[in-house]
């Protein structure tokens, strides 16, 4: 597998927002990467809701 192709500073946004190591966004499959980002988004949209 390789890496996702993603600049640097996406990557280290990525890993602030998911609160996961940046390495572990480099190396994350990115079927998996989709699903977090769709949790937090809705996490978002339902705070702000709120």
């Amino acid at each position: 597998m390789r890496p996702l192709q993603i600049s640097a500073d996406t990557a280290q946004k990525l890993a602030k927002s998911l609160n996961v190591p940046l390495e572990q966004i480099m190396h994350m499959p990115q079927h998996i990467l989709i699903a977090k980002l769709t949790e937090l988004n809705s996490k978002e949209n339902t705070d702000k809701k709120d």
